[in-house]
């Protein structure tokens, strides 16, 4: 795992570290493994893909997300469609490729890597409206991206450009409907039926969210787009044991990470590369200089984002393993020239991916839209339900940021049926009393009620976000409390100020003359 600490670390994706270790397996490598199988290849890079995707959608915050869903949609449907033209246009004129495939790289260039950018985003410190939108943006593409791709490499005439679009909407649409179905009916089933073994939960919320993709193209739907938000449902249910499932979600994902591009690596031949070197960067230089910025600026010209936001946006559209897997594609349909498009496709990724995911972090602090990690903490909260109880134990970590760091334990104002019964504290565990204080690190046990579950839940985040003041400051409601009726409380205090402030200026300016 000295690879996966080494990207960690970098920055860098760590497609490049495993890629490179592909191709010193393979031919002309160390052990000079022969492998040429696209069509193998591609099978196995979507079953990753949907993997890496599930892994994504479960760590989506929906809050997050929700705001940047337009701008995402724009950047799938409008976005890749600029990035194709300008791309295709760049590698016929300045690189001498024929039309079909110049298309062709336009098309599968235009795809931003779902792993790459999970795995580069979620360690700089962006706002939530920059990250929500590039990691959208990752979940949404691949649909359309791979609709074009196919139909670019099919022998004969291309579909008219309204064939496709019609093509690509009603693939969206199915794949979408799929989806929110099955990530709903399995968010459902599992706050509902308990399983007999709390290891089971894991394995059946990445099985949904596999499903899902099944579903999507059993209808000739987008699969890609049906797994990743039957997963983003999944990850915002509040399922019990939910801790343990991103740990057992992210290990997937890196298994599936390391195995596509071993995989990848070993398919490359490299003596071939060298004399598709420059012909790579100069298409990556006109995608990443030019049609990136004019996809982002264009796609989100309805939306007030400041330009410093989009200027991290266009130098955020990684790329990674999905253009190299879709590269693939015109490979197996056997179009001429397929193998340069590969050969292409492969250096572009790797030069630019090792030039852009290292300064993203620089970029984003010179043009000031770097966020202090510590204001994103989130409290982490595990439920285990307890059936033959008819209860719940939430084990919940506090993070560095939390303003429930100084709070007492009696100051949570937990609902009547909820309280804390163990602090774990530098690896030693005691009661706590209603005075003692809660610091950063600790961990809690919860004992709750079925009934209050979610409102000691809803007050234990509410503390976190805001302190002890929480109830009071409108970061969220009182223990026991619906938010319709804390938002109403909220209102009358603001009423109450307002009097008291008008009391006031009427004792400075005088009673009678006030009055007058």
């Amino acid at each position: 795992m000295a690879a996966v600490r080494v990207s960690s670390r970098s920055g860098l994706p760590s497609l490049l570290l495993y890629l490179g270790i592909g191709v010193v397996m393979g031919q002309d490598g160390i052990f000079d493994v022969k492998f040429d199988n696209a069509e193998l290849t591609q099978v196995i890079g979507y079953a990753a893909l949907v993997v890496i995707l599930a892994e994504g959608g479960l760590g989506t915050k929906w809050k997050e997300i929700r705001p940047a869903l337009p701008a995402a949609a724009m950047l799938s449907l409008v976005g890749v469609a600029v990035s194709v033209g300008v791309t295709a246009a760049g590698a016929h004129y300045l690189v001498g490729l024929d039309w079909r495939q110049a298309l062709i790289i336009g098309a599968v260039v235009s795809s931003t890597d779902a792993a790459a950018v999970f795995s580069v985003l979620r360690k700089v410190p962006l706002p939530a409206r920059v990250t929500g939108v590039l990691e959208a943006e990752s979940g949404f593409n691949d649909a359309p991206v791979v609709i074009l791709v196919v139909a670019f490499s099919t022998r004969g005439p291309v579909d008219s450009w309204y064939v496709l679009i019609g093509e690509i909407a009603l693939e969206l649409a199915i794949g979408a409907a799929v989806g929110i179905a099955v990530g709903w009916l399995g968010s459902f089933g599992l706050r509902h039926v308990a399983l007999p073994a709390s290891g089971l939960y894991p394995i059946a919320v990445m099985a949904i969210a596999v499903s899902a993709y099944a579903a999507g193209a059993l209808v000739h739907g987008s699969g890609f787009l049906a797994v990743y938000l039957a997963a983003m449902i999944l990850g915002n249910a509040k399922l019990p044991h939910w801790p343990a499932t991103r740990g057992f979600a992210d290990g997937l994902g890196w298994l599936a990470q390391i195995g596509m591009f071993v995989l990848l690596g070993l398919l490359v031949t490299p003596h071939d590369l060298l004399d598709d070197f420059w012909p790579a960067v100069v298409v990556g230089l006109v995608l990443t200089v030019v049609a990136r910025p004019l996809e982002v600026f264009i796609s989100l010209l309805p939306f007030r984002l400041p330009w410093q936001e989009k200027a991290l946006m266009s130098w955020a559209g990684l790329r990674g393993a999905v253009p190299i897997i879709l590269a693939t594609i015109p490979m197996v349909s056997g179009v001429e020239g397929s193998t340069r498009i590969f050969n292409i496709v492969f250096v572009l990724v790797v030069v630019y991916t090792l030039i852009q995911g290292p300064t993203l972090p620089w970029l984003a602090k010179a043009l000031n839209i770097s966020e202090d990690p510590s204001e994103t903490a989130d409290l982490g909260i595990e439920s285990a339900p307890l059936e033959r109880l008819r209860g719940h134990l939430l084990s919940v970590a506090i993070p560095g940021g939390s303003k429930m760091h100084g709070v007492e334990v009696g100051e949570l104002r937990l609902p009547a049926g909820a309280a804390v019964t163990l602090v774990v504290r530098d690896g030693k565990s005691f009661v706590p009393a209603p005075s003692t204080v809660l610091r950063r690190g600790d961990e809690l046990l919860v004992v709750t009620t079925d009934p209050v579950r979610d409102a000691a839940e809803e007050r234990l985040r509410a503390v976190g976000e805001g302190g002890k003041l929480a109830g009071w400051l409108g970061t969220g409601a009182k223990s026991g409390e619906s938010p319709a009726a804390a938002h109403a409380k909220q209102d009358r205090r603001h009423d109450v100020a307002h009097a008291l402030k008008a009391v006031t200026r009427l004792g400075r300016t005088g009673g009678p003359k006030a009055h007058h």
